[in-house]
């Protein structure tokens, strides 16, 4: 008869029973087993416990011992309970540890997180939405550029959001580019804002729009030339503290609100010249340095040649070489006039 898998298993154990002189081999041989069959039943039976190795002096063929089906089974449960008790102590092993760990790992996440999370928003309302949580979220301080002016439906929402901060002793600072100042609608909006205790500053060149907040949240578009461009949000402080460096940087070199723009320094450039020439240095065309200034491509030529003339260089590549040998790229630029 032909029998499969435990069948074969159980009429060789059968046949083991009824003949104890008969070996292993014997029994296979009768049950016309091939010997991939043979070794799954020898297998099956020892995993069992009906049959147990033979006495090593044993002779060949070597005959396995037999054991009571009763027996057997006291053996298995005997060894589930010694592999079960195995686990308990790993278990009770490892609850210990994580005991020890929980207080020091639950402290630590009160810290702020570490990660950086990155996405594209291309929906405006996404943006607005953003910005909107983010007045609410705040806790400590908000930090902002404008390329421009802000448009005139968003001038009111703006100073709710400066009213809404200040209350809560947020701090926020703002960077406009200097030419707005000669808005009579921005001119206004500005000084409403300073009312409200936001920190204003104005500067030649403002590279891109930007909102930053607590060292956690950055907001800034994927193409600083274009502000309409899809916009990236990024939460985390690996990455916002790079940007917040960058904000730093236009800070300190932008004039504070209400002052008049820097004289020309002892190099004999103005802070336009100058800013020009940090831009020529960075490889910008001058069709951008034209629109990072607000000026035409005639006044970009002018300034540039201004430059070259004051550093008494004979060409704008000679201009950026000795522009840094004299340290005027390594921004310790002026400081702002009191």
């Amino acid at each position: 008869m032909t029998r499969a898998g435990s069948e074969q298993a159980l009429a060789v154990y059968q046949q083991l029973r009824a003949r104890p002189e008969a070996g292993f081999d014997e029994v296979a041989d009768r049950l016309e087993l091939t010997a991939d069959e043979r070794d799954r039943c020898r297998r099956e039976l020892a995993a069992l416990g009906l049959t147990a190795a033979p006495d090593a002096a044993a002779p060949a063929p070597l005959r396995p011992v037999v054991v009571d089906p009763d027996v057997a089974l006291l053996g298995l449960l005997r060894r589930e309970r010694d592999r079960l008790q195995d686990r308990l102590a790993a278990a009770s092993r490892a609850h210990t540890a994580l005991e020890a760990l929980a207080g020091p790992f639950l402290r630590a996440g009160t810290a702020p997180r570490s990660e950086v999370e990155v996405e594209i928003v291309t929906d405006p309302q996404r943006v607005l939405r953003e910005l909107a949580e983010l007045t609410g979220s705040v806790r400590t301080a908000v930090h902002v550029m404008h390329t421009g002016s802000v448009r005139r439906e968003d001038m009111t929402a703006e100073l709710e959001r400066d009213r809404s901060r200040a209350a809560r002793g947020v701090r926020v600072r703002a960077m406009y580019s200097r030419r707005v100042g000669t808005v009579p609608e921005m001119t206004q909006h500005l000084a409403d804002r300073a009312a409200l205790g936001v920190e204003l500053r104005l500067s030649s060149v403002v590279p891109m729009n930007m909102v930053l907040a607590d060292e956690n949240f950055a907001l800034l578009p994927t193409d600083p030339h274009d502000p309409d461009s899809p916009a990236i949000l990024a939460r985390g402080p690996g990455l916002v503290r790079s940007y917040l460096a960058l904000y730093e940087y236009c800070w300190q070199a932008a004039a504070r609100y209400g002052e008049e723009p820097g004289e020309p320094g002892g190099d004999g450039l103005s802070d336009q010249q100058r800013a020009a020439l940090h831009m020529l240095a960075s490889g910008i065309k001058d069709e951008q340095i034209a629109r990072s200034l607000g000026v035409s491509l005639r006044t970009v030529s002018r300034l540039l040649s201004e430059v070259m003339q004051e550093l008494g260089a004979a060409s704008r590549f000679e201009a950026g070489v000795k522009a840094a040998r004299l340290g005027l790229l390594d921004g310790e630029g002026p400081e702002p006039v009191s």
